[in-house]
């Protein structure tokens, strides 16, 4: 367990956190002095991870390093159902061995932020405890909660309201899920603020079963590099947890100015205010090194920063990925190659059509020079350099 005082504990605990409920009930379970079992669930629905995601993995982390027993549980047979947490409408069913192979993919990236050692980290898999319920169990569980206390989630509640249809199995999702807090003993559950219903009914459901409710501590929704919506990949509003040291780099340089505070305080240790003083443009950059440098390391920072001030510049990284483009459909017959299917080839575009679109857009560029010709094509001879928008580059030459 940490040397830490109670109250260092909770300073580190709070950071950043949204709510806990009740405050004086993690206090009272910390002074215990007992390893504590904190529980996160995750939805197996989205197996790529982002820094929208990463909040919660972080706050996970701080109960690691103070010596806390962390369980990630998989949903695993709750993803079948699909949380219906903020959703409009019905989430379409995935099977479970979907849902599966899609937590195996989680469970890589969340170790990224999350020690892995056996010793601190334990796994499971929700399908162990609810696979083994029969009816009369789901029917006792179902016993315990009314159809009043789930309409007052406000996603309910509105669906209800506009007559959207409500399946009953998503109103057993919540139940599914704090169920899961019955199973391992949950002391504390985190959460993002969207989860907060639920979060609260393992609370009720652990009382129901004669268990010391667990505390729920919730952190915020992040706001993506657009600086309005929440970050998501559809949007194209998010940095990968698994991307390299010089695009996260460059993604950070892009946080707009108002959600400094917001990166700071979740993904440093830096402290928040001194960090701000410095003004906009170097806060950015010092929030940036820390953050590469913890999920990538130290030595990773220079070469990251240099790289994105040759680009900011204008100028080519050195340092690049290559690729050979050895396809026969790609190369015409006088030997040169459509830079249409080039930027295709080079995953800057899904198809032609789109490819023509940068074209149009002027967002594609090759060895430095705005491509205005959808119809050019090039000589591979030597290896020329295609950039799409600021920050993506990459060296092309001819296989044989």
């Amino acid at each position: 367990m940490s040397n830490l005082s109670v109250e260092q504990q909770m300073e580190i605990i709070s950071r950043g956190a949204v709510q806990i409920t009740p405050m004086d009930s993690l206090l009272e379970k910390l002074k215990s002095g007992r390893q504590l079992t904190i529980k996160l669930g995750c939805d197996p629905s989205r197996p790529d991870l982002h820094f929208g995601h990463a909040i919660v993995l972080k706050k996970m982390r701080q109960f690691q390093d103070l010596g806390h027993k962390v369980i990630l549980i998989i949903g695993d047979f709750t993803g079948m159902i699909g949380d219906p947490s903020g959703k409009s409408k019905t989430r379409p069913a995935l099977s479970l061995e979907q849902t599966r192979e899609n937590g195996k993919s989680y469970l890589e990236q969340a170790t990224i932020i999350l020690d892995a050692d056996p010793s601190k980290l334990e796994i499971r898999y929700n399908s162990e405890w609810l696979e083994a319920l029969n009816f009369e169990d789901v029917i006792r569980l179902a016993a315990k909660y009314t159809v009043a206390q789930m309409l007052t989630r406000e996603d309910f509640s509105n669906r209800y309201s506009n007559s959207t249809p409500i399946s009953l199995h998503e109103l057993m999702y919540p139940l599914a899920q704090a169920y899961d807090s019955v199973a391992i003993k949950a002391d504390v559950e985190l959460g993002g603020t969207d989860q907060t219903f639920n979060l609260l009914v393992g609370r009720d459901i652990q009382k129901e079963y004669g268990l010391e409710p667990q505390v729920v501590l919730t952190t915020p929704l992040l706001v993506g590099l657009d600086g309005v919506e929440k970050m998501s990949k559809s949007l194209d509003n998010y940095i990968g947890i698994s991307e390299p040291s010089d695009v996260m780099f460059s993604k950070l340089m892009k946080v707009q100015d108002p959600q400094l505070e917001q990166y700071i305080t979740h993904f440093t240790k830096l402290d928040v205010s001194e960090t701000l003083a410095l003004g906009a443009v170097q806060a950015h950059r010092v929030m940036a090194r820390a953050i590469v440098s913890d999920f990538h390391g130290t030595d990773t920072v220079q070469a990251a920063e240099e790289r994105y001030d040759n680009v900011a510049k204008g100028g080519v990284p050195d340092q690049m990925k290559e690729i050979i483009i050895s396809k026969p459909e790609a190369r015409e017959e006088d030997g040169l190659f459509w830079v249409v299917k080039l930027a295709v080839l080079a995953g800057f575009a899904a198809s032609n059509g789109e490819a023509r679109r940068l074209i149009q857009n002027r967002g594609l560029k090759l060895n430095s020079e705005v491509v205005s010709d959808d119809k050019l094509h090039v000589d591979l001879e030597e290896a020329i350099v295609l950039q799409k928008g600021k920050n993506d580059f990459l060296r092309l030459s001819r296989g044989s």
